[in-house]
């Protein structure tokens, strides 16, 4: 008895599910330690090689390697993708949603590792972007392929691939309560009762796993020991609107450049204006090298000085204006960063440079009012707010983004600005972009499964997929002889009639048929035309509209079966209301949370 039949036999699919969202969290808290450590070390040693030490003086040579660092390590992924994944390793966040969506929770399971490699290769030679996204669209894949091994119904796929997502968030911070969160407002899950066992036993799982591996270290530390008063509470809402600007900037810039590399054909040609632009960032401005974390947490420790170790303008560090100036131009440059490096070729993430872009706005608006002479405010603070508020624009997702920062920093303390600074920010947002950075442009194309999953219904159903057209044609001027031997061949009671050129004329319906058609005199002088039935618009469907469409035309028309035709008055088949809804209600039953 091979170990799915003793499965079915003996375990029930629930039982089943608890015990593999233990396993998915335990392999994609591994995960996300593997692949930090992998990055830590890998980076230390390019670095190490390339360049010593960054807080000493480098000589002209040294600025030399470092310029060509992130242009090395674009090429080395590109390498990667074509010759030995021999293919696309997908793109990341935005082909979970996908999957999700149009394909069942299915992931390739090569998108298990090839992220986990790709993103290393490139971070660790200087590309600006983040490891949470692949760790994240690896966790997905983990989850994915454990449900399909052991044959679990497309529901408990989804689940599984929602536990990996969830295990690997919370792994990559040590914040159990954030990976839940992040799978239900970036994955647009729904919290029942059916989810929120298995998403907190892998959440959990990880952590635990993560925290046995690595200590309690996490990608930054601090500990808030500021108190918040509510007279600081008007800065903070400041704060959310700035921050609700860098968040619209962030995604119009990548938009905008990876759209420019994205219509450079060769792909070789992109990795090499990629490669020397971003070289020039990090020579000029050292801390858009890499993640960014290390002058986040200098800045967090109160360290603003780190933002000028290893730039040609290091001597004026000191300089609070020239501080300022800094802080700006990072966070003006770290998109061009980020966008620059994926779409050369780089992989990696958003979520990371969202928390040091951030970080950085809310540092520089609380170092701004002290210079101004306002009421003092604690630039660590006003951070660490600034992250989350960054992040929620970016992600549209204000509690994840806040307990995020709550359970990193053990800042509940400060959870009433983060709180007020995430809602204004997504307030302020949600005019300009009503998607997060991962779905906007699946939304755009009507790919996106939302938390409404009547409407993701008749966006997502394929139409095509339901057209029947097993009906028996019959041409225009043919004779009642014709019908009859139609009739004969056919097991439907419709008969599409048809021009010469395919052109849809009307339809017979075989009620209409029978009181005559027995008649043999009329055989061959009746013919089709005087029996059809031309039809009205609202009987049509056209193969541009939408199932939306289908639906109302089905209510309108109180007709079991609609025509299909293309924009040219083709004959495709016919819809039947029977399996349009039949069609709907296994979709719900999938996408279903409960």
């Amino acid at each position: 008895m091979s170990i799915h039949r003793w499965r079915l036999r003996h375990v029930s699919e629930q039982v089943m599910l608890l015990l593999l969202a233990v396993v998915v969290g335990l392999l994609s808290g591994l995960a996300a330690v593997v692949l930090k450590t992998l990055v830590h070390y890998a980076g230390a040693l390019v670095t190490r090689l390339a360049t010593g030490n960054w807080q000493v003086t480098t000589g002209n040579w040294q600025l030399v390697i470092i310029f060509f660092l992130p242009l090395i390590g674009i090429f080395l992924t590109i390498l990667f993708v074509r010759y030995v994944v021999r293919g696309d390793i997908g793109h990341g966040l935005p082909s979970v949603l996908l999957a999700i969506s149009r394909n069942r929770s299915k992931l390739p399971a090569k998108n298990m590792w090839t992220s986990l490699v790709a993103s290393t290769l490139t971070v660790a030679f200087g590309g600006s972007v983040g490891l949470e996204a692949p760790i994240a669209s690896t966790g997905s894949a983990i989850g994915s392929n454990v449900g399909r091994w052991f044959r679990l119904s497309p529901k408990s796929v989804r689940l599984l691939l929602g536990c990996g997502a969830a295990g690997a968030i919370a792994g990559i911070f040590k914040a159990p309560l954030a990976g839940i969160l992040f799978v239900l407002e970036v994955f647009l899950f729904d919290l029942t009762a059916t989810t929120a066992l298995p998403l907190l036993i892998a959440a959990l799982t990880a952590s635990t796993v993560a925290y046995f591996l690595m200590g309690t270290g996490v990608q930054f530390t601090f500990t808030v020991d500021g108190q918040f008063a509510l007279s600081q509470l008007p800065y903070y809402i400041v704060l959310g609107v700035f921050c609700a600007a860098v968040s619209v900037y962030f995604l119009r810039v990548t938009d905008h450049v990876e759209g420019w590399f994205s219509r450079r054909r060769n792909p070789w040609v992109r990795m090499l204006l990629g490669g020397l632009l971003l070289g020039v960032l990090v020579v000029v401005f050292p801390p858009l090298y890499g993640e960014g974390y290390s002058s986040l947490t200098a800045l967090l420790h109160g360290n603003p000085d780190t933002l000028f170790a290893g730039a040609p303008y290091r001597s004026l560090a000191g300089n609070a204006w020239v501080t300022l100036g800094i802080l700006f131009s990072l966070i003006l440059l770290k998109a061009v960063a980020t966008a620059t490096t994926i779409g050369s070729g780089g992989v990696g993430g958003t979520f990371g440079p969202s928390l040091v872009l951030g970080g950085l706005s809310g540092y520089f608006i609380a170092m701004l009012c002290n210079q101004l002479g306002l009421p003092p405010q604690s630039t660590a603070n006003f951070a660490l707010v600034g992250m989350a508020a960054v992040m929620t624009g970016v992600m549209h997702a204000p509690f994840m983004a806040t307990f995020l920062i709550a359970e990193i920093t053990g800042g509940y303390g400060l959870l009433v600005p983060l709180l007020t600074a995430s809602a204004v920010t997504y307030l302020c947002v949600s005019p300009f972009e009503r998607h997060s950075i991962y779905a906007r442009k699946l939304a755009a194309k009507g790919d996106l499964l939302t938390h409404d999953k009547d409407a993701s219904a008749w966006h997502l159903l394929d139409m095509k997929s339901l057209i029947e057209n097993n009906f028996v044609i019959v041409r225009s001027g043919d004779r009642l002889r014709d019908l009859v031997e139609a009739i004969k061949t056919s097991r439907r009671n419709l008969f599409p009639v048809l021009s010469e050129d395919d052109k849809f004329l009307g339809v017979i319906v075989l009620d209409d048929v029978r009181k005559i058609i027995f008649n043999t005199e009329v055989y061959d002088t009746m013919v089709v035309d005087d029996l059809m039935h031309p039809l009205s618009e609202g009987d049509l469907v056209r193969s541009s509209d939408s199932l939306s469409d289908v639906v109302e035309k089905f209510r309108i028309s109180n007709r079991y079966n609609l025509v299909v035709i293309d924009d040219q008055q083709n004959y495709l088949g016919f819809l039947s209301r029977a399996n349009t809804f039949s069609a709907y209600r296994r979709f719900i039953s999938d996408a279903s949370d409960e």
